[in-house]
């Protein structure tokens, strides 16, 4: 895959993950993995509205020579909307973990930084605007959302 996918182990998570698989078979560990891919997609389009990183830092704002070249429409990371509608999950099963990335090319460079927007520019180099990895807010969702599917199950 071209792009730029960000996988974060977070130990507690894959713990309550193998827990709550032990409940059976009404809880497929797919479908918390799916919940948690779910949470963090959201919340990772979210920040291309905000302009924060997942560490609650806000992005790096254009250079005044490049903010010359935008249109009232376009905003930091977004001006056709393709990199944000680009974030996806992406689910193995195998290994029991859950991925957000991008498949575009540029995705990461402008997640790491880097790159030359224009030669003739001084100080032309894009700044790291991370918009992958899993913030507090992230991993209280993430919570959320298993404990409420949890129980939905239970109270069949």
């Amino acid at each position: 895959m071209t792009g730029v996918r960000l996988t974060v182990q977070d130990d507690a998570l894959g713990q309550a993950v193998t827990r709550l698989g032990a409940l059976g078979k009404a809880i497929h560990e797919p479908d918390l993995l799916a919940i948690a891919g779910a949470v963090v997609e959201s919340s990772t389009r979210d920040r291309f509205d905000t302009k924060v990183a997942p560490d609650g830092t806000p992005w790096a704002p254009w250079s005044a020579a490049y903010a010359k070249t935008r249109k009232p429409r376009h905003s930091l990371l977004v001006s056709s909307g393709g990199l944000r509608d680009s974030i996806a999950s992406f689910i193995d099963t195998a290994a029991g973990e859950v991925s957000i990335g991008s498949n575009l090319v540029y995705a990461a460079v402008q997640q790491f930084g880097g790159g030359e927007l224009d030669a003739a520019l001084p100080a032309s180099k894009i700044p790291a605007r991370p918009f992958l990895g899993i913030s507090d807010e992230d991993r209280t969702g993430i919570e959320r959302a298993i404990s409420t599917f949890v129980e939905e199950i239970l109270a069949e």
